[in-house]
């Protein structure tokens, strides 16, 4: 049954397809095969996003209105630095330069005319962010495809988690925004993003980050920090405790200049970071005394209620103790009270004692306990229970 619908596929794509279908339970293949063309065929991304739809985190796909990132880039006192291309040098160079001015502003004229009528008729792609890290890598493996390996760390996560990080760690943020069509981006990112010197500065002293404006990510980026031309650096840093822009970098810059300047903007600027992570430790101390002081009244009171405890339980043994022995007493009173009422009762009942004299009577000595003796005088004719009462 599921041979139509995977008649088109590689035998990859398939076993994928099954695979995915395992992982889920999903018995729709077109829904398997669906959600992974969504994520580029890439299961584990599509069973993550699948087993968030099922803990009630939504899809990537049908993500909830996303609120703009939250960076100040209105202040005023942002450091801005532009460079601008080389003028054309010689007669040859300008005469080079004055006949291709018009082929160059009717080709970026005609451009910008097709991308403005395009957005009536298909909406960018790029303003839909579906998969963040995937762009982010993707971006990281053709960078590394076309200038090699030795680069600047780049941080893998997104641009919001980079900002809470470098929020966090209180360090600095380098954004570079990379711009595949521009001509200046493929010298700038050999020359001088991949210079020793400068990927010693970036990798010892901030964090990076980076990502191609073609990307959805990068794309999000660059609407937020609205940069001018390619390529672009923005560094950020935690200011006011707000994530502020406090430089921007433009253009064609040589590795020396970049160091200059990044130099330059953290040195105007570590006042903040080192205000901050005074306030953060006095806030940190703050806590901690407050937390022992919470500490130290819990103790303290857990002391005090143990104190009241015992010595309510020393009350309740005391008061046991006290109606134990008036319990008791009252117990012999009674059992003294019955035995006088017991005497009397049978004192009531006994014969009058026959005299000395009497020869029908006879005398019963009874010796107690306590050595003393009782002596009295019985007729004959009397039973014997009248003789014990």
């Amino acid at each position: 049954m599921a041979a139509p619908e995977e008649q088109d596929l590689t035998q990859e794509q398939t076993e994928k397809l099954l695979q995915f279908q395992d992982l889920t339970g999903i018995e729709s293949m077109d829904q398997c095969r669906h959600t992974l063309e969504q994520h580029n065929w890439n299961i584990e991304a599509a069973v993550q996003d699948r087993l968030n739809e099922q803990e009630g985190v939504p899809s990537v796909f049908n993500p909830p209105p996303s609120r703009p990132l939250q960076v100040n880039t209105a202040d005023h006192r942002i450091y801005s630095y532009v460079v601008s291309r080389p003028q054309p040098r010689g007669l040859l160079g300008w005469s080079y330069y004055l006949i291709m001015l018009p082929f160059r502003f009717t080709y970026y004229t005609i451009l910008d005319i097709f991308r403005f009528a395009l957005r009536f008729i298909r909406p960018d792609p790029r303003s839909r962010v579906t998969d963040p890290i995937g762009d982010i890598v993707s971006f990281m493996h053709s960078f590394e495809e076309k200038y090699g390996r030795a680069h600047p760390v780049f941080y893998q996560g997104t641009y919001s988690q980079a900002l809470n990080d470098a929020k966090r760690e209180l360090r600095f943020l380098l954004v570079y925004l990379h711009g595949d069509d521009h001509q200046d981006s493929d010298e700038f990112c050999r020359n001088t993003l991949c210079a020793p010197e400068v990927i010693s500065l970036i990798n010892t002293r901030m964090l990076f980050w980076a990502c191609s404006t073609n990307k959805p990510e990068g794309y999000r980026v660059s609407q937020a920090l609205r940069e001018n031309t390619y390529p672009f650096l923005a560094m950020i840093m935690l200011k006011d405790r707000r994530m502020t822009v406090v430089g921007r970098l433009e253009g064609l810059i040589q590795p020396d200049d970049l160091i200059n300047q990044l130099t330059f903007i953290m040195d105007a600027n570590q006042t903040y970071l080192v205000s901050e992570r005074l306030e953060r430790e006095e806030r940190n101390q703050t806590q901690v005394l407050r937390q022992q002081q919470d500490e130290a009244y819990l103790a303290s009171l857990r002391a005090d209620q143990e104190k009241e405890r015992k010595k309510r339980e020393e009350r309740e043994r005391k008061r046991r103790k006290e109606e134990e022995v008036k319990q008791q007493k009252l117990a012999e009173e009674r059992r003294r009270r019955n035995l006088q009422e017991e005497k009397e009762r049978k004192l009531e009942c006994l014969p009058p004692e026959p005299s000395p004299d009497d020869p029908e009577s006879v005398k019963i000595i009874f010796k107690l306990p306590n050595d003393s003796r009782v002596e009295r005088r019985f007729h004959f004719s009397q039973s014997l229970t009248v003789r014990t009462a």
